[in-house]
């Protein structure tokens, strides 16, 4: 099924067909003055997204944020500016998805698909497939199949929902109707931010009114969308889900009106302890910090561009970034018996592509893109958290979706989804995060409707004490979780940054090291984003090819990091000796340097 005649679209950026890399070569792209003042876009700044880390570790934990300035090296300085970096391996050399579209055109194996195969590609029309729903612990509890007592949870559901899709509404409706089937937690859940979003920026927006009723008005088709049960991506299972963009959105309003059932509770030993929070209503909550809460009000305004967008019927500006297409999440599990002896391992560091400048999300496109994930998927992102993994999933908050589906990550464990769509431009991190605009994206699709996107959600370790991320064990979980991140056909080049160096307190010359030596066994070059960072670009470079200059191949570059580990124990050095150390140790050895 092609996708060709959606690049010949009026409105839709510019392509780079020599590179390989699809879709906008500016993924930030330029915002259109849609249901927004014109003001608030002009000279979008991009976005330092990937400079931090995911800052959720529980979901049933505040989210422990991030206040470091995101282009400070690890010992919280700034960096150097006006370093050049030598020449780099060409960006534009770099394997993307386009390079292997007939391995993203085949049938996904072991993929739970929920549209109807046939239809879809006979007759180009997505529709549900449909099987006998099941109760069970093994499948997403779906509100609709709620009906235990009389009258049934999605009967008081229904009720108040279509109350909303009557006329305009205001936030105080969405609030008496969401309280209305969720009476056992009168008192415990605010509205706090949602009120805000409607005090500062409602005016701003200016249709949340006009947004409400369709909203649930979409939350009301599930039963007519999701036709098959869902299954629940467990632990140390190789399993996948397919499912079109509109199912996903039709999941997502029922999260907004919190009306899945058995997921409000999360503590140790309850059903659902070992997945995310799913229903919005923490990221509605108050917030001691009237700052957190300021932010909570600024992602809500990803959240209704997201809603506008899919809720909007007509599309005329934009056919090709309609949201018409499918969307697969692949939970992939490698047994601690088939992961890499990285003692053992001979071959060379690949090619590197490296750059103060630029981003996962906009250089990286086509590329195998790392979300820099907490272990409980999407991070803190209907929480307080807003660190790179939480807006990642506003600017598609498609991803969102997998927090219903996607248990806890294990050490030898990763979530890959294939095709989720960009909505939103932002700015800045953190305490600076805001929303900018409307993103259109006009990235091409494989013959599955998948966009040429893909995301690896890997989680780093949360060094409470940065010393221990140098000892042998966790630099060796490291480097697993890396590969597993990285492992598998095609070997599209990986976009990557300071992954677990941000409220993870990860040195960020040790974590690029352990992802080069990862990417190595898994075949795959990489471009790696240092944020405006010159000083660090350079340091990587000129590590990167002392190494290959001299032969080090992972093995010996991993008895190198051990042997550091075992210095830094007992000599205290400084985490920013790692480098001066390698080059001591390689100097002596052969005298090359």
């Amino acid at each position: 099924m092609s996708q060709q005649d959606s690049t010949q679209v009026k409105g839709c950026l510019n392509q780079t067909n020599n590179s390989g890399n699809t879709g906008d070569q500016s993924s930030r792209g330029e915002p259109k003055n849609q249901h927004s003042s014109t003001d608030s876009f002009q000279n979008p700044k991009p976005t330092h997204s990937a400079s931090g880390e995911s800052s959720s570790n529980r979901p049933s934990q505040g989210a422990p944020m991030d206040t470091s300035d995101p282009f400070s090296d690890a010992s919280g300085t700034r960096p150097q500016l006006g370093i050049q970096l030598g020449p780099t391996y060409p960006i534009e050399n770099l394997k993307t998805m386009q390079n292997f579209s007939t391995e993203f055109d085949k049938k996904p194996i072991g993929h739970i698909i929920m549209i109807d195969q046939m239809t879809c590609f006979q007759r180009g029309v997505i529709v549900p497939f449909q099987r006998t729903h099941v109760w069970d612990s093994k499948n997403v509890k779906l509100p609709h199949l709620y009906s235990h007592a009389p009258p049934s949870r999605w009967e008081a559901t229904c009720h108040a929902l279509r109350k909303l899709t009557k006329g305009s509404n205001s936030i105080g409706d969405a609030e008496t109707a969401i309280m209305s089937y969720n009476s056992t937690n009168k008192g415990k859940w605010t509205f706090d931010a949602l009120y805000l979003y409607g005090q500062r920026l409602h005016t701003v927006d200016n249709n949340l009114h006009l947004l409400i009723p369709k909203m649930a008005k979409l939350a009301l088709e599930l039963p007519d969308l999701i036709k098959q049960p869902i299954p629940l991506l467990r632990q140390q299972q190789n399993q996948a889900i397919t499912m079109s963009q509109q199912q996903i959105s039709s999941l997502l309003a029922n999260a907004f009106f919190c009306t899945f059932p058995h997921r409000n509770d999360t503590k140790p030993g309850s059903e659902y302890s070992n997945f995310p929070t799913i229903n919005f209503s923490s990221l509605f909550a108050n917030e001691k910090d009237p700052a957190k809460l300021s932010q909570k009000a600024e992602k809500l305004r990803a959240i209704f561009h997201y809603f506008n967008t899919v809720t909007n019927e007509n599309h005329d500006q934009d056919p090709a970034s309609k949201p018409d297409g499918l969307v697969s999440f692949e939970r992939i599990s490698i047994p601690p018996s088939q992961l890499p002896d990285w003692n053992k391992q001979k071959m060379p560091l690949r090619n590197l592509h490296i750059s103060s400048e630029g981003s996962i999300e906009k250089e990286g496109t086509g590329m195998l893109q790392v979300d820099f994930a907490s272990k409980y998927i999407g991070g803190g992102v209907l929480k307080s958290g807003l660190v790179q993994e939480e807006i990642l999933f506003l600017m598609s908050p498609e991803l969102i979706v997998a927090k219903l589906f996607t248990e806890k990550l294990a050490d030898n464990e990763c979530l890959k989804i294939t095709g989720p769509q960009m909505y939103s431009i932002t700015s800045g991190y953190s305490k600076t995060f805001s929303w900018v605009g409307p993103y259109n994206d006009c990235t091409k699709r494989d013959t599955w409707k998948r966009r040429y996107r893909q995301i690896v959600a890997i989680d780093a370790l949360d060094f409470k004490n940065p010393k221990e991320q140098y000892t042998q064990e966790n630099i060796k979980r490291e480097l697993n979780k890396a590969f597993v991140g990285f492992h598998g056909k095609p070997e599209t080049a990986i976009a990557t940054g300071n992954w677990g160096c941000g409220a993870f307190n990860g040195d960020p010359k040790l974590k690029a090291l352990i992802q080069l030596m990862a990417a190595a066994v898994a075949e795959r070059d990489m471009a790696y984003f240092t944020f405006r960072n010159e000083h660090l670009a350079y340091e990587i470079q000129r590590m990167h090819e002392i190494l290959t200059k001299n032969d080090v191949t992972v093995d010996k570059l991993y008895k190198l990091l051990k042997e550091f580990g075992g210095h830094y124990t007992r000599e205290h050095h400084s985490a920013t000796d790692l480098y001066r150390f390698i080059r001591e140790k390689i100097k002596h050895k052969n005298s090359l340097l």
